[in-house]
């Protein structure tokens, strides 16, 4: 499963309703769980699909400070999989039913492409909300363990007291937006090196 973090003013309804408006068409069918801080989005095949074969995905879509956290879910693909495989068949049976199937096979490529699809409605949602994987504003501060003045990120001591602020001033990975202290070497997130 793949997460990413977006900071800024962003809410799950945004994300879910962007994926809505994407995927309810056509073979597929969409629905919404939950509502609020925390929900999910499921996108599948619809019972009366024309063509290709059977497939599902999740996107779960939870609230975090300053942003949203996206988790896409796996893919199931063994419906696409057997239609593609039939396809295949029937071809090697008789090359002319390649056409019978040119539906079947065009509708199946799709489908293997639904997760990358569905980042790339979310990136463009994202972009058009003003988010990101760079710190808000508000995480953009880091607040002194012995005065409590607000601090900008990058700062070695206070600008109030001057006592050291250290390394625990925090970024984000550049690939999945994860929160990181400076001391980390790698994302938790996604193994990305930072830096």
């Amino acid at each position: 499963m793949d997460q990413r973090i977006y900071h800024g003013k962003i809410t799950p309804s945004d994300i879910a309703r962007a994926i809505m408006s994407r995927f309810q068409r056509g073979n597929l069918r969409v629905q919404q769980i939950g509502s609020g801080s925390k929900m999910a989005v499921q996108i599948a095949t619809s019972e009366r699909a024309s063509s290709g074969g059977q497939t599902a995905l999740s996107v779960t879509i939870q609230q975090v400070v300053d942003g949203v956290a996206i988790q896409v879910g796996k893919q199931a693909w063994m419906g696409v999989a057997a239609s593609l495989g039939m396809s295949a068949l029937a071809t090697l049976m008789n090359p002319w039913n390649l056409l019978n199937r040119l539906d079947d096979i065009a509708q199946d490529i799709e489908y293997l492409q639904l997760s990358e699809e569905v980042w790339r409605v979310i990136e463009n949602e994202t972009r058009v909300l003003g988010a990101g994987f760079e710190l808000s504003e508000r995480l953009r501060r880091l607040v002194c363990g012995f005065c409590d003045t607000a601090n900008p990120v990058g700062e070695p001591n206070c600008i109030a007291c001057g006592a050291p602020l250290g390394k625990s001033q925090p970024a984000t990975c550049k690939r999945c937006g994860f929160v990181v202290r400076r001391a980390e070497h790698q994302c938790p997130n996604c193994g990305n090196p930072v830096n």
